[in-house]
């Protein structure tokens, strides 16, 4: 009989870090105009936290696995392992039929895939304007 696989560790944060709100700000202001970006993120400021499964979120954005050796993905799969929580991803819902925007933390979900593919991960998400 096969050894059952000791379930990941719980590893997020309760309220995202600053820097990822300014990181979502800087990457959803290349995809909108200025005022919508910072309406979204004062929206993602005061989203409630949400749960969503690492492979849903990949499939959602359309977004490649990047790959466990990511120097990126490398560093939060060690932060887990050393017991470090990570910050909650920030997400962007566009129209049905349209991607879902990382606006920040990407490589957390990769990370996140990497130990099970399953896991849930938790996010804030608002809609586009």
């Amino acid at each position: 009989m096969a050894k059952k696989q000791k379930d990941p560790p719980e590893h997020w944060l309760d309220e995202p870090e600053e820097k990822h709100f300014v990181a979502a700000t800087n990457y959803l202001s290349l995809l909108f105009v200025d005022a919508e970006a910072a309406s979204m993120v004062k929206g993602l400021r005061s989203a409630p936290s949400i749960r969503r499964e690492a492979n849903d979120l990949l499939r959602a954005s359309r977004l490649q696995l990047l790959p466990e050796t990511d120097p990126v993905v490398k560093k939060d799969i060690k932060k887990v392992a050393g017991g470090k929580p990570l910050s909650p991803v920030l997400l962007v819902r566009l129209r049905a039929g349209q991607s879902l925007i990382v606006a920040d933390g990407y490589h957390r979900i990769c990370a996140s895939y990497h130990l099970d593919e399953d896991i849930e991960i938790s996010c804030r998400m608002v809609d586009s304007p």
